[in-house]
């Protein structure tokens, strides 16, 4: 029978730009009283799991959460750069609109290049993915036949169940990632197996 490793993958809670819906990428912004609770949520659901470890970004927003999930389980979070979101540059503190209106068929570009449009000044969606995998791969060789949790951002997530479900890059914003929501991974040696997608634990944005 085959070993398994899982992974407790969890987005950080609501952000205090979230009215704006606004981009964030690297920009460093907290989380909401609401994000606080999202946070603890999740902390509770984990409460009874044997975590070997906490993961996260370093990005201030996924470090509460994994503060708040390793307290429970008297662990100390690694904060982790290469598992930033996607760093959007000159879209940083931009919604939808005002990306349009600075850079004009912006989105239609990225439909048509998916994986491979790079954000002015910023990355390609392959760039995150790059960064993040071996990140995880390592993660999950640590711990292999244990339980860990990683706390990190919308677009991370996504990359990691992409890969996990073999289904490429291109299509990424096809799987939804809500503020504060949990999906469980489990690796074997050879293929994962996902468990859960975009479990919300609390009601609310």
């Amino acid at each position: 029978m085959d070993t398994i490793t899982r992974l407790y993958l969890i987005r950080h809670g609501q952000v205090v730009t979230y009215a704006d819906k606004s981009y964030n990428g690297h920009r460093d912004v907290e989380i909401t009283a609401h994000g606080i609770r999202q946070m603890e949520a999740v902390a509770d659901r984990l409460r009874g799991e044997p975590l070997a470890g906490v993961y996260c970004s370093d990005l201030i927003r996924a470090r509460r959460g994994a503060d708040i999930i390793a307290a429970f389980h008297g662990l100390t979070p690694h904060p982790t750069p290469a598992l930033r979101e996607l760093d959007v540059k000159l879209w940083e503190g931009l919604n939808a609109d005002g990306v349009e209106e600075r850079f004009p068929g912006a989105f239609d570009a990225w439909r048509e290049q998916g994986a491979d449009y790079r954000i002015p000044g910023g990355e390609r969606v392959r760039d995150l993915a790059e960064r993040v995998i071996p990140v995880l791969r390592e993660i999950v060789r640590s711990h292999v036949g244990q339980a860990v949790a990683l706390v990190s951002h919308g677009g991370v997530n996504r990359v990691i169940l992409a890969d996990a479900l073999g289904i490429g890059f291109d299509r990424l914003y096809s799987i939804e990632q809500d503020y504060g929501c949990m999906n469980i991974v489990d690796y074997c040696a050879d293929y994962a197996v996902v468990k859960l997608i975009n479990r919300r634990l609390l009601d609310g944005d």
